[in-house]
């Protein structure tokens, strides 16, 4: 797997929209913890557009995407926040930017087609909490960052009688279990080959 390089002060990332639309005052919160990190957030252009439930329309979303996806200086794309409306993008997507250039695409929900395409071209991606989420909570928040920063080194589970003490290794692939479930037997299922 192709792990993206991790971020550091001055670094560029972007805040897009693939689902659900969003208000600028719902992004507030995140672009100031983002920035308190010494990161350059900068906004795809659709962003706040707006069309029933979306964020602007397939076309708007799918242009914000790809141009996240292509853009060289970027290197962390968050999506701002679930819903339903990614899948209508991927048909209209090309990969060959990124792979140029792979960066970080941190998200959960609806964005799970997106980690699952992203895998199986062999490059990590980061399922987590959501700009629109950051200010709910403190805890995941700090360890995205951490992650993305390199200065997350371990996680642990809580404690449960199905736990067993030792250590493993491997690709650990995931996501919305209800996403993963609609999209088994299509181009975009999880690839669990050999994991």
């Amino acid at each position: 797997m192709i792990q993206p390089a991790y971020l550091k002060q001055g670094d560029q990332v972007a805040i897009i929209a693939t689902a659900r639309k969003i208000s600028q005052e719902e992004l507030q919160a995140a672009v100031t913890f983002l920035e308190s990190y010494g990161l350059s957030v900068v906004f795809g252009k659709n962003l706040f557009a707006m069309e029933n439930q979306y964020a602007g329309s397939d076309a708007q979303r799918a242009e914000d995407l790809q141009w996240a996806l292509d853009e060289a200086e970027i290197r962390a794309v968050f999506i701002a926040r679930g819903g339903y409306g990614t899948v209508r993008l991927m048909e209209s997507l090309s990969f060959e930017g990124f792979l140029k250039s792979p960066k970080w695409i941190v998200g959960y929900s609806d964005i799970t087609v997106l980690h699952n395409s992203i895998h199986r071209l062999g490059v990590e991606t980061l399922h987590a909490t959501m700009p629109i989420n950051f200010y709910k909570d403190e805890e995941a928040t700090r360890s995205m960052i951490q992650a993305l920063m390199g200065g997350l080194k371990y996680t642990s589970a809580l404690p449960h009688p199905l736990n067993r003490k030792g250590k493993a290794s491997g690709e650990m692939v995931g996501g919305n279990l209800s996403l993963i479930y609609s999209l088994s037997g299509t181009k975009y299922d999880i690839d669990t080959a050999g994991k």
